[in-house]
């Protein structure tokens, strides 16, 4: 069988699709490794990796999935040395809610995400944030929608910021077609490579609404363990705890300085907007349209 298309399960027969790996074969793919099935986009490439491992790579610049899980938050992840991208050591410090860190962070570097002294404009390389924000979701490809269930991990200029109309960024997106009664997981989503940012970054736009038989298979989808695993931020300290790893406390001088630079940050424009575009508006009578009118208008906007 030839891999005719990027992570495509089609050919499969009918009872092996959406088939969980069972204890022999997850054996025998060795431990250590990471065992949920994500797409990287390293490099500006969309890539598979299965435990741990590159197993397929796609150059072109959209692919089309449906999202049927996201993490309930925003996650954060600091890093003290220099982070090399597409590494798997656990981070210094790291935040599951956006708002403390974790309970077994071995050391970490203030009580509250808010307050952080890694959450400063500039505490990064150039005017960045040491402290990167990430946003976990489970998504499934739209030819093969009963196929593996893969996380995605977005970094902050994927997530935030107003974007343009066809071209939003993940938390604009969602808000446009919330804007139109439209749940993200009812529709095929285009997520397509900005070849304009230096980094690797994605934007979103909706293709077509799901078919009934779809969104109710994507609703399936979304309570299985793979899909709650692929939104699930876990590491393990990267050493034993010792006498020398306390919490970060900051003295009244530096508290001062953080909380100076809190202030000025509020009062300046924002480094990231978090506001979404204005949605374009719908013709047509009554309180919502629904997703067909919705994705028709998107496309005579575009014209």
């Amino acid at each position: 069988m030839s891999e005719l298309t990027l992570f495509n399960t089609a050919k499969l027969p009918a009872y092996l699709k959406g088939i969980t790996m069972d204890e022999t074969t997850r054996n025998l793919m060795g431990g250590g490794g990471d065992s949920v099935s994500r797409i990287s986009i390293r490099g500006g490439v969309f890539r598979k990796i299965v435990n741990g491992e590159e197993v397929m790579q796609n150059d072109d610049r959209a692919m089309n999935v449906v999202i049927v899980k996201s993490a309930a938050s925003v996650h954060r992840t600091f890093y003290a040395g220099t982070y090399k991208e597409g590494e798997n050591a656990a981070p210094d410090c790291w935040s599951t809610n956006n708002e403390t860190p974790d309970a077994i962070v071995r050391k970490p570097q203030s009580p509250k995400c808010a307050t952080c002294p890694q959450n400063i404009k500039g505490s990064g390389q150039g005017e960045s944030r040491a402290c990167r924000y990430t946003r976990r979701l489970a998504v499934v490809l739209d030819n093969d929608i009963s196929g593996d269930v893969l996380q995605l991990a977005l970094p902050s200029q994927s997530i935030f910021g107003k974007g343009e109309k066809g071209k939003l960024p993940l938390e604009a997106y969602v808000k446009f077609l919330a804007g139109h009664s439209l749940p993200v997981t009812a529709v095929v989503t285009e997520m397509r490579f900005d070849t304009t940012s230096a980094t690797p970054k994605l934007t979103f736009k909706p293709i077509r609404p799901l078919e009934q038989d779809e969104y109710t298979t994507v609703m399936e989808r979304a309570e299985s363990p793979e899909a709650t695993a692929a939104v699930t931020m876990t590491f393990t300290p990267k050493t034993e705890k010792s006498e020398d790893d306390e919490p970060f406390e900051a003295d009244a001088e530096t508290n001062s300085v953080i909380a100076a630079a809190v202030a000025k940050q509020a009062q300046a424009a924002p480094a990231e907007d978090t506001t979404p575009d204005t949605p374009p508006k719908v013709r047509g009578k009554g309180k919502a349209a629904d997703v067909k009118s919705v994705l028709d208008q998107w496309a005579d906007d575009d014209e």
